[in-house]
């Protein structure tokens, strides 16, 4: 709450986090002058440094990745705190630096090779990002007029969509729990709105009051392989997907109908948040640049138990998920496993890399399936610090 005007100003140091047991990107780059310097600052939106590292503070780590651990509340967020976002981008995209370095975008989805996974291993294929409209506060800070404006201009664009594009919404707040369920089971809507890391950042997708029912949407196509979140943890989510191998379909489908969304949105007057440093301006600092992630759900019965597991995906720059999101374990021996960077390299690197990368996952697993032994490969570079 407000400070009493008469009642003396609190010193930073008292209002300064304990974050000695917290493992996130922010914990670790933020000291108390840089608080001290921000903590008073705000954004013309009126968001703070408080609200931006609130999710970080309450909590503290995360079992399988280490998080970034502080959101934007508007495209201003990044300016206005760069003392503590620059560190923590640079921690979370591989040594990027926000301050010299300028962020490629490529979505000629022609470019791609071997984009076609042996569907022994590789169950199902995505390729997701986010967009956010300029002009707006971020889901963290939106007001319900806010989301309802997203939903207002992003539902009217997408009318536009035609062809394999064309589809039919959902709102949440209308569903039976029988078409919430079926939505899960698919994998369009993961399981209960409980990942942390969105509640505690006014995000959650069902119960938290930041975010309401009745104006979080979901589109999809007919063929049920090209969707589109409207205010979720961002304002739009455009994913693509299918079940098998075929990564390059799936991403063509991707760069055809977010070129087409951006197309729709741009003739209404609106435009997405962009710069050339960041890239794509998302909720997460962790999704700057793409925001894209590419993934499988893959069975690796043995590479899945084997010690150099972590490590080979690591040089891979690959993060392996559970099957049901952020916060969920791998159920048996299928793992989701996805690209671990999103700014500094283009749409058709990032795919590139996941391909090459499940490519060599499957090598493996093959090999340990004939009793021979794998490798770990070498480390891909990181940016030149």
């Amino acid at each position: 709450g407000k400070r009493d005007i008469d009642s003396p100003p609190v010193s930073s140091s008292a209002d300064y986090p304990d974050l000695r047991k917290h493992n996130n990107c922010m914990a670790s780059a933020l000291t108390p002058a840089i608080y001290g310097r921000l903590r008073d600052k705000t954004t013309p939106y009126n968001w703070t440094l408080d609200q931006s590292i609130q999710t970080g503070v309450d909590n503290p780590g995360h079992p399988f990745i280490k998080t970034v651990g502080m959101v934007a509340g508007d495209e201003e967020s990044y300016e206005v705190f760069a003392d503590l976002f620059d560190p923590v981008i640079k921690e979370r995209h591989n040594g990027y630096d926000p301050r010299t370095m300028k962020h490629p975008t490529d979505l000629d989805s022609s470019k791609i090779t071997s984009g076609m996974f042996d569907e022994r291993y590789v169950l199902s294929s995505r390729v997701r990002t986010g967009r956010s409209i300029r002009g707006l506060s971020l889901p963290p800070a939106c007001s319900r007029s806010e989301r309802r404006e997203v939903e207002r201009v992003v539902v009217q664009a997408l009318a536009g969509l035609k062809g394999d594009l064309a589809g039919r919404y959902y709102s949440l707040g209308d569903m039976t729990e029988h078409e919430q369920q079926r939505l899960i089971d698919d994998h369009f809507l993961f399981d209960k709105p409980v990942s942390p890391l969105l509640t505690c950042a006014g995000m959650a997708r069902l119960c938290f009051f930041r975010l309401d029912l009745d104006t979080l949407i979901l589109r999809h196509n007919n063929e049920k392989n090209f969707l589109v979140w409207i205010n979720e943890e961002d304002h739009t989510r455009v994913i693509s997907m299918e079940k098998g191998g075929n990564m390059k379909r799936v991403f063509e489908r991707f760069c055809r109908g977010l070129k087409e969304v951006e197309r729709l949105i741009m003739e209404r007057g609106w435009e997405f948040m962009w710069n050339e440093r960041l890239g794509y301006i998302l909720t997460c600092p962790s999704n700057l640049g793409t925001g894209l992630r590419a993934g499988v759900h893959i069975r690796l019965p043995n590479l899945g138990k084997d010690p150099r597991f972590s490590k080979i995906l690591e040089n891979l720059r690959l993060q392996k998920r559970g099957t049901g999101g952020v916060d969920t374990a791998a159920v048996g021996d299928t793992f989701d496993i996805s690209n671990l960077d999103r700014l500094g390299k283009s749409e058709v690197e990032l795919v590139q890399l996941v391909v090459d990368g499940v490519n060599y996952l499957i090598e493996c697993e093959k090999r340990l399936e004939r009793g021979q032994d794998i490798r770990i490969p070498p480390p891909l570079p990181q940016f030149k610090k």
